[in-house]
């Protein structure tokens, strides 16, 4: 790990700022829901697209898990499954230049389901690499910079959608013309960690056995009780994802949907994002995820009320802004803190079990909060919301030992 330390790190910081530029793009609670309403004018519609994305990702993380956990290199894989999740988002742009009406809705539609799929098990491949030439100490550092970076331009980058591509119609499609940067983007960022990255063997890895045999272990996994409550936690804590495609539609109804209020909106949201991994990684890494992770529930939780209360343009911005600094750290500590529970060897199957468990509550919870948008308008989706961020932040300050350095079992 000590001796391609510096070129990994290069490798590891240069394709996250790029793939971090182009898939916040897709991610961001505000162009996705902004495009599946213009295309559709539904906001169930917007909740199922949502739903779909998740869906995807509900499966894949264990298959993903299964087929890395015995390998003693998945640089490969992991290049695979990545070029397949950026080809969904080529599709999206080109579903738009091409496809009216129902066709461009259901084909849509149809690339989030894979795009979720091969999301899923990237997270998994791309983490265990990192958990692979990445120091604990410095994991923390690399993400909050490298998503500081990224995030700096994707901030740029969706002012620049909103207000030119998107108001403007550049090339015909404003939509389509931001997945083609967010696609051209995060491939650059795919060759990069292809051809820098130098991956040195598993220090240690399981025998190969049939998936099946390897589902029914799964229980042993749960026998560490803080990792148990920690799935608990965040499948709560997934709430905010269920909830974040709605922000927008909201202020959208509040101000006036527009391109430029999108754009706006992505500029706080991401600006926030972008400058608070200053604050997260750094913490992290002294002082360990738990309570990054706490910190940003709450940072979520103020974002929502304020949302809530919001009248004024500024306090929409504002809210926004809360909610792109907490969902960051939320983010970061996730994906860093599982690494840190147990032994190497499972490293794949807790990233797959986490990753699961978020993505089967964040598939089933907005089909559900977009009907109940439509049904009975956007107050008990807010409820939902603020009682599951508190059932979350519950867990991880009364239940939830922070993993670093603690014995398991004791």
């Amino acid at each position: 790990m000590q001796a391609n330390l510096k070129k990994n790190y290069t490798a590891n910081f240069v394709h996250g700022v790029l793939g971090m530029t182009g898939f916040r793009l897709i991610y961001a609670p505000t162009i996705i829901p902004a495009y599946l309403m213009a295309i559709t004018g539904n906001p169930a519609a917007v909740g199922l697209g949502t739903a779909l994305l998740q869906a995807g990702a509900t499966v894949s993380p264990i298959l993903s898990g299964a087929r890395i956990e015995h390998r003693s290199y998945i640089l490969p894989y992991s290049i695979r499954v990545g070029s397949m999740m950026r080809l969904a988002i080529l599709g999206m742009a080109i579903a738009g230049w091409t496809l009216t009406g129902s066709a461009l809705v259901w084909v849509t539609l149809g690339l989030f389901l894979v795009l979720g799929f091969f999301n899923g098990a990237q997270r998994v491949a791309f983490q265990m690499i990192m958990a692979k030439v990445i120091p604990i100490e410095r994991r923390g550092r690399l993400q909050g910079y490298r998503n500081m970076a990224g995030g700096t331009i994707a901030a740029v980058l969706a002012w620049v959608a909103g207000h030119w591509f998107i108001e403007q119609e550049w090339l015909g499609n404003g939509y389509s013309t931001t997945f083609l940067f967010a696609f051209l983007l995060t491939s650059a960022g795919l060759l990069v960690l292809q051809f820098m990255i130098r991956e040195p063997p598993a220090p240690a890895s399981r025998p190969v056995i049939p998936l099946k045999e390897r589902i029914r272990q799964f229980p042993q996994l749960l026998e560490d009780r803080d990792f148990a409550r920690f799935i608990a936690a965040q499948a709560l804590a997934t709430s905010i994802r269920i909830g974040g495609p709605f922000w927008t539609i909201y202020a959208g109804a509040k101000l006036g949907l527009s391109g430029a209020l999108v754009g706006a909106l992505s500029f706080a949201f991401l600006g926030a994002d972008t400058l608070s991994n200053l604050l997260w990684g750094p913490m992290g890494d002294r002082l360990g995820f738990r309570i990054v992770y706490i910190l940003s529930l709450v940072a979520v939780t103020a974002g929502v009320v304020l949302l809530i209360v919001a009248g004024a343009p500024w306090m929409f911005y504002a809210a926004f802004a809360l909610l792109g600094l907490g969902g960051s750290g939320w983010m970061l500590a996730a994906t860093t803190i599982v690494l840190e529970f147990g032994a190497h060897e499972d490293i794949p199957m807790r990233l797959a079990f986490v990753t699961t468990a978020e993505g089967a509550v964040a598939a089933i919870g907005p089909v559900l909060a977009g009907l109940l948008v439509a049904a009975a308008g956007f107050g008990p989706l807010f409820a939902f919301v603020l009682a599951s961020l508190a059932g979350a932040l519950g867990l991880m300050i009364f239940a939830v030992r922070e993993p670093r350095g603690r014995h398991i079992g004791s």
